[in-house]
């Protein structure tokens, strides 16, 4: 298995202390006030550099593109850098960027996370530090949520990249090896974390496992290698951006996109950076086993015997299934006719107990879908399909046997990293999102980016109604549709958001019997997604989507929804991340719109399920007691996180043959 270069390890003990102080002081020093006071003097800026002539703007653009390149830039460059790619922006692309913008462009150039608020124009505000990290030569990634918005962003921002003398290219699931060449070998790439973190371990398989930099090189230019420079006297030197081209030899680039890593910025940094980083990015290769795929079979079908409670009992919070003595009894005398690995007690066990977990903790609908006879695995924090990944360690088999579907092949591990450790291998580091505040402690311990909060360009004036929450989900729906009725009977557009597929379509077949007309959003296409969502502004729409459904697509009123009271956001149930609620909050009253937001929950909910201790009931009904899980669910998870980046650590320091440079 290959494993990669790791920045210093998660500290631990005492030194979590230290780093958040550190991190409480580094916050406090970016002071927005300061930041700002900056903004608004590069926006000062802005009477001589509009009166500049189109042959001047470029020779200025030019210049500083020079100065950076070269690696002289001070303080004062980057103000006027900003200020000149400010006015570049109103001039390609009808857009200036307002003063709070500009201060989260610094905070992002600065090496921070710069929190703005829904519908504030963060795709522009990154524009302005990518156009200097695009100056230096060496790359930018812009990190985004799917495949959808890198094209849609590095089109609709590529007029702007052109005048400033830049490259723009975005990275899609379904491009070539060429085709990816290409587009990393732009000054500004658009693309997803999990393409980039992918093809970075694909580019380190390509290269060898033991091979550095030095060596690949040295072999490639020695006489007789084929390679640019290698032949007689005035014949052409290497060229380093040729390096991934397909060519023939020993070890080396063939296959290679990438040109390194210097500098990301990454949009939505909260889902990327916290909540995805859970789950490793594993490049895998396929070994058919008939063996495992009837063992899922036949577990499975012995799973199916076992009783809940009396057999084995579900552990919600952890996820785990623990068989009882007698469950364990059964399931050896229902393996008694059987040979093979079903004699032995502990191995017996271990399948069975995936086969019961599939059945009790992967439910259809919510963690996936069957589509075309495979199964899909749903994003849970996103309600998006992921048809590109699987369960580790047989799980998905396990699923597979369950829906009595075609069992693939299991898949052996070639190379692995987290998210954590790939985005931390970036020289710089920058992001934005509506939502990151909750989670500075962190953003800082793992990655060192502090989070600085950017005010809105006009004052919110979104209304929050109180927190509904009732005894049964029954009750809730019940009030849901109520609600829905009462103000589509006003004409105000509504979105109601579903933590996942099943309930969306559950609450579609509720408002239908109501005959309340609407549209179903499940975060299955992206382009027809974000279509449909940017209409949920216009008056008496109703829409029920999952709850990160159109993420990074604005929702505009029509004057009439406007004047009606602006979009009414209904949240369905809390999410173990309070920042999730708060991003679905926050496509009601963008850029000073009107508009309100409500939380409908039940005491049946997977929040008070998993999270909630027997000692909890007597809260009874209480929003604050819903609170008090969420924190408590948040500290699990990011534990979770922790053990993951712990584990990698562990991989790299012990595994000796695992080719770490």
């Amino acid at each position: 298995m290959l494993s990669c270069p790791q920045r210093p390890k998660l500290v631990k003990g005492m030194d979590v202390l230290w780093e958040r102080g550190r991190g409480l002081v580094r916050r406090l020093l970016t002071s927005r006030r300061r930041l700002l006071a900056r903004a608004r003097r590069i926006a000062a800026m802005e009477q001589p550099i509009a009166a500049m002539g189109e042959r001047a703007l470029d020779a200025a653009l030019a210049d500083l593109r020079d100065t950076f390149r070269l690696g002289r830039d001070r303080s004062a460059d980057v103000d006027r850098a900003f200020a000149l790619v400010r006015e570049a922006a109103r001039r390609e692309l009808g857009l200036l960027p307002f003063v709070e913008q500009i201060a989260a462009g610094l905070v992002i150039h600065g090496g921070g996370v710069a929190e703005m608020a829904t519908g504030e124009g963060k795709t522009l505000a990154a524009t302005l530090p990518a156009a200097i990290a695009g100056w230096r030569g060496r790359g930018c990634h812009i990190i985004t949520v799917n495949d959808y918005l890198a094209r849609r962003d590095a089109e609709w921002m590529g007029p702007l990249y052109k005048r400033c003398g830049l490259r723009v290219g975005w990275v899609e699931q379904e491009m070539t090896p060429p085709q990816r060449r290409a587009a990393y070998a732009a000054d500004v790439t658009y693309l997803t974390n999990k393409e980039a973190a992918a093809d970075m371990l694909r580019d380190r398989l390509a290269t060898g496992r033991q091979r550095d930099l030095a060596s690949i090189l040295l072999d490639r230019i020695a006489p007789g290698s084929g390679f640019p420079g290698s032949g007689p006297p005035g014949s052409s030197a290497p060229d380093m951006a040729g390096l991934g081209s397909s060519r023939t030899g020993s070890a080396g680039f063939d296959g290679v996109v990438m040109r390194g890593l210097a500098c990301a910025i990454v949009d939505e940094v909260d889902s990327v950076l916290i909540d995805e980083a859970v789950t490793p990015l594993i490049i895998a290769s396929q070994t058919p086993n008939e063996q495992l795929a009837e063992a899922c079979r036949t577990a499975a079908a012995l799973a199916r015997d076992l009783e809940p409670g009396r057999h084995y009992r579900v552990d919600h919070r952890y996820r785990e299934i623990n068989l009882t003595r007698a469950g364990r009894a059964a399931l050896a005398g229902a393996a008694a006719g059987l040979d093979g690995l079903w004699h032995g007690a502990r191995r017996r066990e271990e399948l069975v107990n995936q086969a019961l977990c599939a059945r009790e903790l992967y439910l259809r609908g919510k963690h996936y879908i069957i589509a075309e006879g495979k199964v899909v695995i749903v994003d849970e924090f996103t309600g998006r399909l992921m048809p590109d990944r699987s369960w580790r360690d047989g799980m998905h088999q396990a699923v597979e046997a369950k829906e009595g579907l075609e069992i693939t092949p299991l898949k052996e591990t070639q190379a692995r990293i987290s998210f954590q450790n790939f985005f931390r291998l970036y020289q710089r580091l920058g992001g934005m999102s509506g939502t990151a505040a909750e989670a500075w402690g962190e953003l800082w311990q793992i990655y060192q980016l502090p989070v600085v909060t950017i005010p809105t360009h006009r004052p919110c004036i979104r209304r929050r109604w109180p927190d509904r929450v009732f005894a049964t989900a029954a009750a809730r729906w019940d009030a849901v549709v109520e609600q829905v009725r009462e103000v589509h009977a006003t004409g105000r557009p509504i979105l109601i958001g579903t933590r996942s597929v099943e309930a969306s379509e559950y609450l579609s077949t509720r408002l239908t019997a109501a005959g309340i007309e609407h549209r179903v959003l499940n975060a299955i296409h992206h382009e027809q997604e974000a279509a449909i969502i940017a209409g949920a502004g216009e008056a008496g729409s109703v829409m029920v989507a999952t709850n990160m459904a159109g993420r990074g697509t604005d929702i505009k009123l029509t004057p009439e929804s406007r004047r009606l009271g602006g979009l009414h956001v209904i949240a369905t149930e809390r999410h173990e991340a309070a920042r999730i609620d708060r991003q679905l909050f926050g496509r009601a009253g963008r850029q000073g719109d009107p508009g309100s937001a409500i939380m409908f929950a039940s005491l049946e909910d997977e929040l008070v399920r998993r999270y909630a201790r027997p000692t909890d009931r007597w809260r009874g009904r209480s929003p604050r007691h819903l609170t008090r899980l969420q924190r408590r669910a948040q500290r699990l998870a990011t534990q979770q996180r922790k053990a993951v980046l712990r584990n990698d650590d562990w991989l790299a320091e012990n595994l000796g043959f695992a080719g770490r440079e």
